[in-house]
């Protein structure tokens, strides 16, 4: 079972990929439309495109690009847009974001829980940058130490101590690239234990459910492994903060 059918079992019951409750969702979003009836919004690394097709669906006049690797995913992401009514207002590409191009800047890029796509904040930060409209928004989301983090925390997340900063030091960097930040939100122990229970139980409850699937031993592995780095590894070490922000 390749990673992104993992990514898509695991977040059946949790499409936002990130540690935010639908409250936080709808009011990262309300802030990032405000004041604008009509624009252009670009997902990088949109999945099943939940951010975009709850922005649409709430502005009739706007329109949406989402760009990700995981075919399944986009072919998902059309067919709820079909559903809703959206979809002739919505692009998707099946494409690597680094290499994603426009002939027109957006109002809102969004890249929240995929910075991992170029390989940090800061050149995701850059990217957004040069598909941005002026006076356009940026909704990005990245972890961050809320403690020290142990070797237990750095072993279950596969990462180093330099992968990230504490918040205060993160912001600081976001403001030095020439970035204000509008708006945050900093996800709340609830919201990351209710994603990461989300997470894990649906990725076995699927194994359990297909106990014949070639696949199934390999998602409750993988189930098991991620509880056991989450609880005795990173729980309360690893943060997660979602920016609205403007370019200076």
């Amino acid at each position: 079972m390749d990673r992104q059918q993992l990514s898509r079992l695991a977040h059946a019951h949790h499409p936002i990929a990130a540690p935010l409750a639908d409250g936080s969702v709808a009011r990262l979003l309300d802030r990032a439309l405000a004041g604008q009836e009509s624009g252009r919004a670009l997902d990088l690394g949109c999945g099943e495109g939940a951010w975009l097709l709850r922005a649409l669906a709430a502005r009739p006049d706007w329109r949406a690009v989402g760009v990700d690797l995981d075919a399944e995913a986009l072919t998902r992401a059309r067919e709820t847009a079909t559903a809703l009514g959206v979809v002739r207002r919505i692009g998707l590409h099946h494409l690597d974001a680094r290499e994603f191009t426009a002939k027109e800047p957006f109002d809102l890029v969004l890249c929240v829980g995929a910075t991992h796509a170029f390989d940090g904040l800061l050149p995701t930060l850059a990217a957004a940058r040069e598909l941005l409209a002026p006076g356009g928004r940026l909704l990005v989301g990245e972890g961050f130490w809320e403690r020290e983090p142990s070797q237990a925390a750095l072993d279950g997340l596969g990462a180093t101590r330099e992968d990230f900063a504490d918040l205060a030091t993160t912001t600081d960097r976001v403001l030095a690239d020439g970035w204000t930040p509008v708006y945050g939100h900093v996800s709340t122990a609830r919201e990351w234990d209710d994603y990461e229970f989300s997470w894990t139980g649906s990725l076995a409850e699927w194994a359990l459910d297909h106990p014949d699937d070639p696949g199934a031993a390999a998602a409750r592995e993988a189930a098991d492994r991620h509880r056991a780095e989450w609880l005795h590894g990173y729980r309360g070490t690893l943060g997660f903060v979602t920016y609205l922000l403007r370019r200076d």
